[in-house]
């Protein structure tokens, strides 16, 4: 960001809300004259000590550390103490930078929410705490680097909110536990010093409102400033409760989730009229005719039925498998089969970028270029 540029104007469009007043949310805008690399929290800032003091607007640190100014910036949520006011022109739709309250939570004045009623509700549902093993070490508890490194990644989280903001599921289901709280179970269930991990998993997949109640979409990968990717938290939660503790969640996630891996590899594509009996039934072809999958056939029959009335699902392309070129089949299954042939699971982790061995071997092309200097 070039710092030279000179101060230029403006335009915030704000989103002003006063629950006790009775009055309904409206657009307030201000014109601030800031240098471009000023952040959008400084044009707030000048706007509340130049034009109205009674902009609600929370912050501390300004340095992108304490999470208190996370806001929504044209659509998006992130921190207005890290967002320049030049890059948030370049994303505006009209030449105005809209700057509203984070979703998800309610409002308390203008551009804050109430952090308690949701966000650190969800995280105290968690146990956001080390529970201790016993005997208690007579040192400290010396900790590998692998773990440790495993659990980098969630230790990044600020609490900002940005997260919880725009989880599409709990716009759906406020009560899901949601991405933060979930990222922060993660911290401890990695934590080879803690002795719930079976205790803390059993409690999230078995939960209505747990691990399996998230739907994939990357909204909190995407809104996290900090790299923390949330939703990669609760994946790695559910193979830890699934395929390392081999919980059997009454919630049937665990099951679903092996039967729509068994269909992609088998079909190379995923064939939805099976999911359901497989994931109740069994994983197998014989799974719809399980008791159980034709109960909740029987009782999915109200969705299904307005699904085809309002031309949501076409019954002949549902009941017919999806078809692709037998090579491609082929390559998915050797995708399948490369992945399960590795001794251990490889886990993505941001913080992961090497072994300390790489960097005790040398680099053939700098040892000749020091030997030519």
């Amino acid at each position: 960001m070039d710092t030279r540029k000179p101060a230029q104007d403006f335009t915030l469009r704000i989103r002003r809300y006063d629950p006790d007043s009775g009055e309904a949310p409206y657009w307030d805008e201000h014109t601030v004259t800031l240098e471009p690399h000023r952040s959008v929290l400084e044009g707030l800032l000048q706007a509340k000590a130049k034009y109205d003091g009674s902009i609600g607007v929370r912050c501390s640190c300004r340095a992108a550390i304490c999470g208190s100014c996370g806001v929504r910036i044209n659509d998006k949520p992130g921190l207005a103490c890290h967002t320049h006011l030049e890059e948030a022109l370049k994303r505006s739709k009209d030449g105005k930078i809209t700057v509203e309250p984070m979703g998800n939570m309610p409002v308390i004045k203008d551009l804050i929410v109430d952090m308690d009623a949701v966000h650190w509700k969800k995280i105290n549902r968690v146990t956001p705490w080390l529970i201790g093993k016993t005997p208690v070490p007579e040192r400290e508890y010396v900790v590998d680097r692998v773990s440790m490194v495993d659990v980098t990644q969630t230790m990044a989280c600020i609490q900002c909110g940005a997260c919880v903001s725009d989880c599409l599921s709990m716009e759906v289901d406020p009560g899901f536990i949601g991405p933060a709280a979930l990222a922060k179970a993660y911290r401890f269930v990695g934590d080879p010093r803690d002795a719930e991990q079976q205790q803390r998993l059993k409690d999230l997949a078995e939960d209505p409102n747990g691990i399996y109640n998230c739907t994939h979409c990357f909204k909190c990968v995407e809104a996290c400033p900090k790299g923390v990717a949330p939703m990669n938290q609760i994946m790695r939660l559910r193979r830890r409760a699934g395929s390392d503790h081999h919980i059997d969640d009454r919630n049937n996630g665990h099951r679903h989730e092996a039967a729509f891996v068994t269909l992609v590899k088998q079909g190379g594509l995923l064939h939805e009229a099976e999911l359901l009996p497989r994931s109740y039934g069994g994983d197998s072809w014989f799974g719809k005719f399980a008791p159980k999958a034709g109960a909740e056939l029987v009782s999915s029959l109200p969705v299904i039925t307005k699904a085809v009335l309002r031309r949501k699902v076409n019954p002949k392309l549902a009941l017919v498998p999806h078809k692709i070129p037998k090579q491609d089949v082929k390559a998915v299954r050797e995708i399948f089969d490369t992945i399960g042939s590795r001794e251990e699971r490889y886990e993505l982790n941001l913080y992961v970028v090497g072994d300390d061995k790489d960097l005790e071997q040398p680099v053939a092309g700098a040892v000749e270029d020091r030997s030519t200097t």
